[in-house]
């Protein structure tokens, strides 16, 4: 059985738990820390997306900055989002219909509820994997490859993505699924995550430079302006980072170590708890330049009763 890493504590009493995974490893990839079960094959949904992006990139994805973060995005569907993607696909010289990500409301729920009233509905480039479709049709565009099949396991674009992230991870490959955009989502452990992660952000190649350096300078673009990971990214000078669906989260730091977890009930309540539990029991968030008290609020989660805070989840990582 896993262990708990998150407990629910309700006027002083532990009504509940998560259970999950995590770990971390040193700029070496060795690892320092863990819980549960760290090197068995998992799903790590968006959390792959970074990855995917320097595959993209080593095959000739020419995007850079605010673009090439949104290709990394599960984004929120803002209007600088949105904006964002149809600039790409205007440079694959594409429109909406190319996309194949099924027809999503924003994720914010705010973004979501004036485009309701605007008259709007859900639609492919609201969906928040919209930016890593647009760069995925770019990459075809750019190499003579076919659009219309890009979401196959077999088509070139894919194949060249799978072998950037089994390089990263350091591992073969452990399941091919689909993931809930409809692209091809590959497994590895969470060991193996958080290698990936510990390689992008110390930029070893341009490619995986190129890519770190768009999630630092635009975290806006990676998820949306409201929300942890966003905070997180800024908080931590130098910092990687991509949340994923069913509760995983990788974060890597500019000297190489990195920090990768998964709740096995696929809460995401706990997903932000976790992790600064975790950067707080390695000392990171008190570590030069990084603003303590942010990093802290990203794993704030409050529980109330009677309009008063009355207790809140708190992460088990040691």
């Amino acid at each position: 059985m896993l262990p708990a890493i998150a407990e629910i504590v309700r006027s002083g009493f532990v009504e509940g738990h998560h259970y999950g995974s995590l770990v971390a490893l040193d700029p070496s990839h060795e690892v320092v820390h863990a819980r549960g079960e760290v090197a068995t094959t998992i799903l790590p949904r968006s959390c792959n997306k970074p990855i995917q992006a320097v595959g993209m990139v080593r095959a000739g994805l020419d995007l850079d900055g605010e673009l090439l973060a949104l290709a990394c995005a599960s984004h929120s569907g803002e209007p600088f989002h949105v904006e964002g993607v149809r600039r790409i696909l205007a440079r694959a010289s594409l429109d909406e219909s190319a996309l194949q990500t099924p027809p999503g409301w924003p994720l914010d729920d705010s973004v979501r509820d004036e485009l309701v009233r605007s008259g709007g509905a859900a639609s492919p480039v609201h969906m928040n994997c919209s930016g890593k479709h647009a760069a995925m049709l770019l990459t075809c565009v750019t190499n003579g490859w076919p659009t219309d099949s890009y979401l196959a396991p077999d088509h070139p674009l894919q194949q060249a993505i799978a072998t950037t992230f089994s390089e990263l991870t350091g591992e073969p490959i452990g399941h091919v699924a689909v993931d809930g955009c409809g692209a091809p989502l590959l497994g590895t452990s969470l060991t193996g995550l958080a290698r990936a992660f510990s390689v992008l952000a110390t930029g070893a190649a341009p490619e995986e430079a190129r890519v770190a350096d768009a999630i630092r300078r635009h975290p806006e673009f990676v998820s949306g302006t409201n929300r942890d990971e966003c905070a997180l990214l800024r908080a931590i000078p130098g910092a990687v980072a991509k949340a994923g669906a069913e509760s995983c989260y990788a974060v890597a730091l500019a000297d190489g170590r990195a920090f990768a977890l998964k709740t096995d009930d696929g809460a995401p309540r706990a997903r932000p708890v976790v992790m600064a539990a975790l950067l707080r029991h390695l000392g990171v968030d008190t570590e030069p330049g990084v603003d303590t008290d942010a990093v802290r609020r990203t794993g704030a989660a409050p529980l109330t009763g009677g309009g008063a805070v009355v207790g809140e989840i708190r992460g088990l990582v040691a």
